[in-house]
């Protein structure tokens, strides 16, 4: 009997596998990083109550203090507000990213990360993805807020997951941008200060709460073309109902946008801090 033996030489390429290691080593410290910060803010549950209270308090109060006043033509108010309200709701808890990494700095804990052989990008991307999944957390109660004071989908199942995914990824954005600036001040309070001019700008010159063609041509040619005007009018096709596709394409180039400006801002201040 004969035994022939095959040897099959598989060509590994070095610079490819260098690649894949290099990737998912950044993927492994960002995960680090965000199970870090995700196990601070369960240890910590007034944060992530009082997060929720300031969107709870806008839906109460626009929906009964306000709402009467408002009229929107072809649909009733509360849907076209709860639309608007999430997409506030994670615009401005992306504030968390910048003061919590303004914390971090100036408790000296991003200089104890830089001293360890960890990628550069993780102390960043592993806070976007803890804030990431708080903004789940926080977009299923604010759903469960708006039904019980008469929000309803008018689309279907899918186009309501699909809105959530765009609420998902803005806030994955608007947290590259509280990054940037929270590295940039370095004090919690400093960051806090800062932010707030920029999410009254963009969320209260907006379409969130009011129609854009109720304000003067100046601010309404403003608040037309702006990232959170963009996200509403995405929110609200995809659970009111109307032309979709191009408002949800509008969306994600703004989201894919601010990712590609401001990541690598928030990483090069990253690099420098000190």
């Amino acid at each position: 009997m004969t035994t022939i033996a095959t040897e099959i030489f598989v060509d590994h390429d070095p610079t490819a596998v260098a690649e894949q290691s290099s990737l998912r080593w950044v993927v492994s410290d960002a995960l680090a990083i965000a199970h870090r910060n995700l196990i601070a803010l369960f240890r910590v549950p007034t944060t992530l109550v009082f997060s929720t209270i300031q969107p709870v308090i806008f839906v109460l109060m626009f929906r009964y203090v306000f709402g009467g006043a408002i009229r929107i033509p072809g649909v009733r108010y509360v849907d076209f507000l709860m639309a608007g309200i999430f997409v506030q709701t994670v615009t401005f808890g992306s504030t968390n990213t910048g003061i919590g990494l303004a914390d971090d700095l100036k408790k000296g804990l991003v200089e104890r990360f830089r001293s360890l052989p960890m990628a550069r990008s993780a102390v960043l991307a592993g806070r976007t993805i803890a804030d990431m999944v708080r903004n789940v957390f926080v977009i299923i109660l604010m759903v469960v807020v708006g039904f019980a004071v008469g929000f309803r989908v008018h689309t279907n199942a899918i186009e309501f997951l699909a809105a959530v995914a765009v609420l998902v990824l803005f806030g994955v954005a608007m947290s590259w941008v509280m990054a940037f600036i929270g590295l940039a001040t370095g004090d919690a309070e400093a960051a806090q200060a800062a932010s707030f001019p920029l999410m009254a700008l963009l969320v209260f010159a907006s379409n969130a709460f009011v129609s854009s063609k109720t304000m003067p041509g100046p601010l309404r040619a403003y608040a037309n073309h702006q990232p959170v005007t963009a996200t509403v009018n995405a929110v609200r096709a995809l659970v009111i109902g109307g032309p979709t596709t191009g408002r949800v394409l509008g969306a994600l180039l703004w989201i894919v946008g601010i990712v590609a400006v401001f990541a690598p801002l928030a990483v090069m201040r990253y690099r420098r801090a000190t």
